[in-house]
This record gives structure tokens, sequence and C-alpha cells, in this order.
């Protein structure tokens, strides 16, 4: 085993260990996978703040972030920048903690979480547009409704979709990619 893989096997098996620690308290109220889940997605939101704070202070010092061809506001910046490394530890966490089971390939799990993630993305600003715009509800109650909605199909679509487990029939799992 690699050095990386090595150390890869040890993060998931801490975060595993310590997020079960904490799950007997709810385990009438959900699923172990359902916590783990709430629990990586807590943890990917917290790396979220962090890093936009980093980026948007730090990086671009709350100036426009001028690439010659494009230039992005450093709010924006911010989330541009952040989002690839907080998608790669979403996926990592979905993969290796709160659906471990899946018999899916990676490249199969990544372009499908992927997917899920744009779709949220979609809903995101459809659901501010309809929310705020013509209903014309306050704006934080709207992205809490929205992110409710968020949270609810990213799980489901994620444990049915992009991190499936094959039927149990006695046949072995086929990827149908």
């Amino acid at each position: 085993m690699s050095v990386l893989k090595n150390i890869e096997a040890r993060i998931e098996k801490t975060l595993t260990t310590v997020i079960d620690f904490f799950y007997p308290p709810f385990r009438k109220l959900m699923p172990l996978d359902l916590f783990r889940y709430g629990c990586c997605g807590g943890l990917n939101l917290a790396l979220e703040w962090l890093l936009y704070y980093v980026f948007y202070h730090f990086v671009f010092h709350a100036r426009v972030f001028d690439l010659g061809f494009i230039a992005f506001t450093p709010h924006i910046a911010a989330f541009v920048f952040k989002f690839p490394i907080t998608f790669l530890t979403g996926f990592w966490m979905a993969r290796h903690i709160s659906f471990s089971g899946s018999t899916l390939r990676g490249r199969t799990q990544i372009v499908r979480y992927l997917l899920v993630t744009l779709v949220n993305i979609l809903i995101n600003y459809l659901g501010l547009k309809l929310f705020v715009e013509v209903f014309q509800w306050w704006p934080t109650v709207s992205y809490v409704i929205i992110s409710i909605i968020c949270v609810t199909f990213s799980y489901l679509t994620n444990k049915f979709y992009s991190f499936k487990k094959a039927k149990t029939d006695g046949n072995p799992p086929i990827d149908p990619e």
C-alpha cells in the first residue's frame, strides 16, 4: 500500500470512528448512512466557510480578481476557487464514509456526484429567483427553505444514484459504464 493510500485509509477510519461514536443517541431517529451524511455535510460546510473566508480576505483581499479576459468580484472569485476543493472533499467523504458500500466504479460515482451538485446549484439559483424575486419572500428564509430542499435532494440522489449499491440477487454487481 502506498504512503498516500495508507494516509487516506487512516483518515477514513478516524473520521468514521469519530462520527459513529456520536451516532447512538440518534439511532432511533435515522439510519447510520443518513447520520454519516449529515456529519460529513456539516464538516464540508465548515470547510467551505473557512475556505471562502480565506480566499475572500487573504487571497483576493476583497478586491476584483482580473484574469485579463474575465474579472471576478471578490465574493464570486472566493466561491469559484473554493468550489473544486470542497467538491472533492465532499465527494471523498460521501464515497468513503456516507455511502461506502457502493458498487459503482469511482469514475461513475464522481460524474454522477458532479451532476447532482450542478442540479443543486441550479435549484439554489432558480429557487432564490422564484422565492425572493417573484414571491417577495425574505432572502434568508428563502435560502433556508431551498437548503432543506437541496439537502434532501442530495441525500436521496447520492444514495440511490451516485453511490447506489447493487441489488443482492446472488449475481455479481454490474457497472453499466
